[in-house]
């Protein structure tokens, strides 16, 4: 199956320190693909550069075979609309009611009317249950588990070809966190579309991947089927699944 996006020798640097270092990825279309790794080895930037908000020193990104990155900021924004993100924090604006945060992209990208908008956001709303009592709150009325499920209804709203989720457990407690991975994977499915997530959470990452990839020192240092993590035979892999100090990896502190 032709890839709905790859990331071909990546390579990025920040500040002096080369945080990517030939990274190399892809996803296909009705798959879940997660990025692990720990704090600070590029799970984010890896993720800005796929986004396009971040443009490498060198490689490719390809969206449906179109090099996103030698494409100019008017071109790119086609390919842009294919893309659905889950922000870490929500990003939800305050002082936007919920269902206007969730039809942003439609009233003030695609010029949709605010009465098909918001009838478009409730209906998506739903989807992620979360009831329609709630479309006319303001964001912090929401608790935690309710702001994320807004924040996934505004990035499957317009039915994207990709879906990109960066910590969508973080903050939450376990079992608002598993009706999250639930609803991800009942939306991957659901849409058809490739999905690509970066976390540290492995409970979320062995639930919504279908593959999960390694990320370290720059480079994706292992890459299999979620179901054979646990024997992936990689030292750095069987340290960080089971959190140990001690190992390849040598812990910040």
């Amino acid at each position: 199956m032709t890839a709905k996006l790859q990331l071909i020798a990546i390579k990025k640097k920040l500040r002096g320190r080369q945080v990517l270092d030939g990274v190399d990825l892809d996803v296909a279309p009705g798959k879940s693909l997660v990025v692990i790794g720990g704090s600070g080895v590029g799970k984010s930037v890896t993720l800005k550069c796929a986004l396009g908000l971040m443009k490498p020193d060198a490689g490719q990104v390809l969206v449906d075979g179109i090099d996103i990155t030698a494409l100019s900021r008017r071109a790119r924004e086609p390919v842009m609309r294919k893309f659905g993100m889950l922000f870490q924090g929500g990003a939800l604006f305050d002082s936007l009611s919920v269902w206007e945060n969730i039809a942003f992209r439609l009233i003030y990208a695609d010029k949709i009317a605010r009465k098909q908008a918001r009838e478009r956001a409730i209906e998506t709303m739903r989807k992620v249950r979360l009831g329609p009592e709630f479309a006319d709150v303001r964001p912090i009325e929401l608790s935690g588990g309710m702001q994320k499920r807004a924040g996934l209804a505004r990035a499957i709203i317009a039915k994207p070809d990709i879906l990109f989720f960066d910590e969508p457990t973080t903050g939450l407690d376990p079992i608002t966190a598993d009706a999250i991975n639930d609803l991800i994977v009942e939306m991957v499915r659901d849409l058809g579309c490739a999905a690509v997530s970066i976390t540290h959470d492995m409970a979320s990452a062995r639930k919504i991947a279908d593959e999960i990839a390694m990320l370290h020192a720059g480079k994706i240092v292992w890459r299999g089927p979620a179901s054979q993590i646990d024997a992936s035979g990689n030292a750095m892999v069987d340290q960080f699944i089971h959190g140990r100090a001690k190992g390849p990896i040598q812990a910040v502190v």
